[in-house]
């Protein structure tokens, strides 16, 4: 018998299909639409903002074509939530004036395919934390915040001169694995969440890409079709497009408008909407920078060359950033930092989110792999830069990935997970980190820019608490660079962003900068 691939369940997923009774609608009493509207739109909202689940993610979309009008991607820890979810629909007044045309159920799974020691010892596999995380993202996927959609069933070949289930392993392996090369080419572009749907569709698999631009979910689909394992291998469904909108916008889609409006860009995109108490861009521990940790303080005009953490903000609607409970960031490390009179940020409207990974492998070829990536990155439309950063205290690198939004950064860093030596991700350290904000430095001063870097450096080897820090440079500009330090506690941190050395050296900084840092949260 050939080998079967073990495989491991996650989240499970229902896409519906809902088609709108447009004669009846227009025929219905304005009373009676009000009022499906508003029951409709509440449900949607309180299913974005996972109202009554502790995990999971929802959204809506609008399908083009004759095969249905909304679409609704649900995904749970549970079949009973998706039940659940299923049944409360019907329940409200806009269930009357649609039908369903099409559903679908999965769940996401990883397979032997990915790891055979992540198979054989389980959680206490000797893998490295990258890949850790790209199988967790793939178990329990976010829906991003790009707006086209594409779903569409596929099964595997099972005719009498090709047939997937009577290939050996390594067979499957090796298309398996030129099947993902294709898609690697598309990092930053689409995101690709696949879900088993044996024994419980119609189909074996159910995939959704998503993306900001629908070119980019055709061109995929094309290339894949030339990938053997699809040419010969591969079986197809219905395809359905979307476009993403608000629950808001649900009363302006039934009355012929274009959606989404642009009037409520926190609920179009549920991860930050309002009810939101999961917090799924905003969980990072401490580090230095982007969505995970930087600041922007209310300490004064100018820049410093170190900025502390801010553990667990994430992007406010107007591009600001706030804490996950919907607080001010003044709430904390920047906060304190102020009532210390301390700058610890720069100017509001130029924050960006980062994905910061750090590898152990040789600089040059990680630069070979991440340049690949970029060049793909930079087809998307929120990519800022992604560089690597050489380290010279230590023997790591940093590839870091910065973008204008948290779901972007995330997504990201599914694909820069898989670069070769990954030993560690900013903000999931032990202890507590800080992450100085990127400094583009005059050439003239670079060298004495470094050399009080190392003074300090010398002063912090002595202070209680401190276990590590390092000022990484940019291997294609060395007068881009960024600290990064490691502290026992926060405490720890806080005393020498007190300290007289440390404000010395914020104003000596502003004199030798080229241009103001630009501050990251952690994504």
């Amino acid at each position: 018998m050939v080998e079967a691939p073990a495989t491991e369940e996650g989240w499970f997923a229902l896409h519906e299909f809902r088609s709108i009774d447009w004669d009846a609608w227009r025929n219905a009493p304005d009373r009676k639409r009000e009022r499906a509207v508003e029951e409709g739109r509440s449900y949607l909202q309180h299913r974005e903002a996972l109202a009554t689940a502790d995990a999971g993610d929802s959204a809506l979309f609008s399908v083009l074509g004759h095969k249905a009008d909304l679409l609704t991607i649900h995904f749970r820890p549970t079949l009973d939530e998706l039940s659940t979810i299923e049944r409360g629909f019907e329940n409200t007044a806009l269930a009357e004036f649609t039908t369903t045309e099409s559903s679908y159920v999965s769940v996401t799974e990883v397979s032997g395919y990915v790891s055979d020691a992540y198979f054989e010892d389980g959680e206490d596999a000797d893998i490295d934390e990258g890949l850790r995380r790209y199988i967790e993202g793939k178990l329990k996927p976010e829906i991003p915040d790009d707006e086209y959609v594409s779903f569409y069933p596929m099964s595997k070949r099972r005719g009498e001169e090709y047939n997937w289930y009577d290939l050996s392993f390594e067979e499957r392996a090796d298309l398996m694995s030129g099947h993902g090369e294709v898609g690697r080419e598309y990092a930053g572009r689409i995101k690709q969440v696949i879900a088993s749907s044996v024994g419980f569709d119609d189909h074996e698999w159910g995939v959704t890409l998503f993306g900001s631009d629908p070119i980019d979910i055709k061109d995929i689909v094309y290339e894949m079709r030339f990938d053997e394992a699809s040419s010969r291998y591969g079986e197809f469904g219905r395809f359905y497009v979307g476009r993403r909108f608000p629950p808001s916008d649900l009363g302006a889609y039934l009355a012929g408008e274009a959606v989404p409006t642009g009037n409520d860009r926190a609920d179009a995109h549920g991860h930050h909407g309002e009810g939101d108490t999961h917090g799924h861009h905003g969980e990072s521990g401490s580090a230095h920078g982007d969505h995970p940790h930087g600041g922007e303080g209310s300490g004064g005009e100018g820049d410093h060359p170190h900025g502390a953490a801010d553990a667990g903000t994430a992007a406010d609607d107007d591009g600001g950033p706030r804490d996950d409970d919907g607080g001010s960031p003044d709430d904390g490390i920047r906060g304190e930092l102020a009532d210390l009179d301390i700058y610890a940020g720069k100017p509001h409207g130029e924050d960006v989110f980062a994905t910061v990974l750090y590898s152990e492998a040789d600089v040059d070829e990680l630069f070979g792999e991440v340049e690949g990536l970029r060049a793909n990155f930079d087809h998307y439309g929120t990519h800022v830069k992604t560089a690597v950063y050489e380290g010279r205290a230590t023997d790591r690198a940093a590839v870091v990935s910065l973008w204008e939004t948290a779901s972007a950064a995330e997504t990201a860093a599914g694909f820069l997970s898989e670069l070769p030596g990954v030993v560690g991700r900013a903000g999931e350290e032990s202890g507590f980190g800080t992450m100085g904000m990127f400094y583009t430095v005059k050439p003239e001063h670079r060298e004495d820019f470094t050399d009080t870097f190392d003074e300090v450096g010398e002063a912090l080897a002595g202070m209680d608490g401190h276990l590590e820090t390092d000022l990484m440079v940019n291997v294609e500009d060395e007068n881009d660079m960024f600290i990064a330090s490691q502290w026992r506690a926060k405490d720890d941190a806080m005393e020498f962003f007190g300290s007289e050395e440390f404000r010395e050296t914020v104003q000596w900084g502003r004199e030798v900068l080229a241009d103001r840092p630009r501050h990251v949260f952690l994504a």
